[in-house]
């Protein structure tokens, strides 16, 4: 069975709060581990009603707490968000606490409008030119070198996974000249992932720390007993997709019967491009779309992304997905 892992945005569902949100991530992260997933990852994102993972580094920790073995990590940190040193000492951190489980996925995209950049006190297009050499001073000082003669004994020595993400041929260019795992956004952004592995693949560059290309293909998923429950289930994810393209973006909503047939032409085009690379459907259904994923990728790894209203069906597609692929 080709590893899977699981991506969470820390999602906060109507009618609750954000602590039901991390209260709900920890119990998953725990199912996650128990079905045999390889790792768990939390995305960063700001000024977002309904995602609570903005403070990614402290629910790293909350998650890697209550689990044991998994991999725990960020899908991922957006750097230009940040400076490195700071990353560095809190992975670094991570790491001590949690040896052998902690994972750094490297976003470029702040995903940040202007009022956003000046709540970070940042300039944002200005720290994303700079990503490339971030990326270099992160693997420098967990290698334990002092850039810029400053050390961070946090993170020198750090046994710290690093991996580009990307939704574009520019990660798959930069995780293969540095000879980095690379991981694609494919749940939201399937439009380049073909030439985006080709590329990572074919300009890889062997590194001390990677040999061979590490490719991971994202992809959403939700198993449900029939196809008819899972495509319901899923209708909240629908809507969610919907309301950011449109502008609108708030907290999970309940499932909709029949939510796409309602749907303005413009809409429904939007909706199907975006959610093209899924696996909704009963167990089989499931079982079969994953392993044409994984075939026509040729993905070392999957991670998949799913937000369940309900939070019983969310914990029980965690487990069925994988009990589909066994």
């Amino acid at each position: 069975m080709i590893p899977l892992s699981m991506l969470d945005l820390v999602t906060v569902r109507e009618g609750a709060s954000v602590a039901e949100a991390l209260a709900l991530s920890a119990a998953s992260a725990q199912a996650a581990e128990a079905a045999g997933y390889a790792r768990y990852w939390v995305a960063e994102h700001h000024g977002m009603d309904g995602i609570a993972g903005g403070a990614t580094s402290v629910v790293l920790a909350h998650l890697a707490q209550v689990t044991r073995t998994i991999r725990i990590g960020s899908g991922g940190i957006m750097l230009p968000n940040h400076n490195p040193y700071v990353i560095a000492e809190q992975f670094g951190t991570l790491a001590a606490l949690f040896p052998g489980r902690i994972d750094l996925g490297l976003g470029r995209a702040p995903g940040a409008d202007g009022r956003l950049a000046q709540a970070l006190r940042k300039d944002l297009h200005g720290a994303a030119e700079r990503f490339p050499n971030d990326v270099v001073e992160l693997r420098a000082r967990f290698a334990g070198q002092a850039v810029g003669g400053v050390s961070a004994p946090q993170a020198a020595g750090a046994d710290v996974e690093m991996w580009i993400l990307g939704s574009s041929l520019f990660g798959a260019q930069l995780a293969a000249m540095l000879g980095l795992p690379y991981a694609f956004a494919s749940h939201f952004a399937p439009a380049l992932l073909d030439e985006a592995a080709w590329t990572y693949r074919n300009r890889f560059e062997a590194s001390e720390t990677l040999e061979q290309p590490r490719f991971m293909a994202a992809i959403n998923v939700v198993t449900a007993e029939t196809d008819d429950e899972a495509r319901l289930l899923a209708s909240s994810i629908d809507q969610s997709f919907v309301a950011i393209r449109t502008g609108t973006p708030g907290r999970l909503k309940p499932p909709v019967p029949d939510y796409r047939e309602g749907l303005p032409p413009a809409a429904l085009a939007m909706l199907e491009q975006v959610r093209s690379v899924s696996a909704i459907g009963d167990p089989q259904t499931v079982r079969a779309d994953i392993e044409a994923f994984a075939a026509r990728t040729g993905a070392d790894e999957l991670i998949i992304s799913t937000s369940i209203f309900d939070p019983e069906a969310h914990l029980r597609s965690i487990a069925m997905t994988t009990a589909a692929l066994a």
